[in-house]
């Protein structure tokens, strides 16, 4: 296997799309949906990168993993449970989402995003 891996685009992503909904992902607010595209993945399977999108809707989510994301397109608020700290993130922005985190994720607009999940 090469040691450099090239992807598809976010608009034209080289793999197909899963279209489940992610585990520890739960809806609680309007008919939100997903597609993921895993565009690579080491031989282990703990480390994943690729492209997400998403529908506005919310989500209450658990995290098991450490995410590291960068915004395309969209808007999306994060909501702490316990704390109820609240982050929101446009399109531009990057952002890491900590193994554990648990909340609600708010898609206020059409996500598209890389991702790169590092699994424990």
């Amino acid at each position: 296997m090469s040691s450099i891996s090239s992807f598809g685009t976010y608009k034209a992503p080289k793999s197909a799309p899963i279209t489940a909904d992610l585990e520890g992902w739960k809806p609680v607010e309007g008919s939100p949906t997903m597609k993921t595209w895993i565009e690579n993945k080491t031989d282990d399977g703990k480390f994943l990168t690729g492209f997400w999108e998403a529908t506005p809707g919310s989500y209450h989510v658990t995290y098991k993993a450490d995410e590291l994301i960068h915004l395309f397109e969209g808007k999306v608020t994060l909501t702490e449970d316990g704390s109820g700290e609240q982050k929101t993130f446009s399109a531009g922005d990057s952002l890491h989402i900590a193994a554990g985190f648990t909340g609600i994720w708010k898609t206020e607009e059409r996500i598209r995003k890389i991702f790169a999940i590092r699994i424990k």
